[in-house]
């Protein structure tokens, strides 16, 4: 191996091994919504003091008027036949992601990846092409994103 090639494996070692450089600490707060802490990448507390329900998280993934998430993803959902390739596969994202990063992603996905084409499911006032009631109006409520949260953190196998 040549120098810079070892040189690279070097550095691209020590970068994946430092912790991830995110945001700091962001308390957010928007009317009608719970407030929450975004710390580094996630959202540690959940939103609400009931937990999540992984079935309701799942009707909510699977479903087209709420998460509508197969559109984008495919889950381990057996009866749903058209799921989507755009986004990652869900399956094994419970052992991949910790609660906290789910809970983001779900919350706004756009904090983590600006670009991201995933909406976000808990948050408002910049909605496009709707109307100006449904703009101050998330997509889900906090429960939901904790059942959604949930479901995810329950796909832990990642064969199909």
């Amino acid at each position: 191996m040549r120098h810079n090639q070892r040189l690279d494996r070097i550095v691209l070692g020590l970068l994946l091994t430092l912790p991830s450089v995110a945001h700091a600490d962001e308390q957010v707060r928007q009317p009608g919504l719970v407030p929450y802490l975004v710390s580094g990448d996630g959202i540690a507390a959940p939103l609400t003091t009931t937990p999540g329900d992984p079935q309701r998280g799942q009707a909510i993934v699977a479903g087209r008027t709420q998460g509508n998430c197969l559109t984008c993803h495919r889950a381990p959902i057996p009866n749903e036949d058209f799921q989507g390739q755009i986004g990652p596969d869900l399956r094994g994202v419970g052992r991949r992601l910790s609660l906290a990063r789910l809970r983001l992603r779900v919350v706004d996905a756009r904090r983590q990846s600006p670009d991201s084409v995933m909406p976000p499911f808990y948050r408002t006032g910049d909605a496009v092409q709707v109307a100006p009631a449904q703009a101050e109006t998330p997509l889900l409520t906090a429960q939901q994103v904790e059942d959604v949260v949930s479901y995810l953190a329950s796909l832990t196998e990642t064969s199909p």
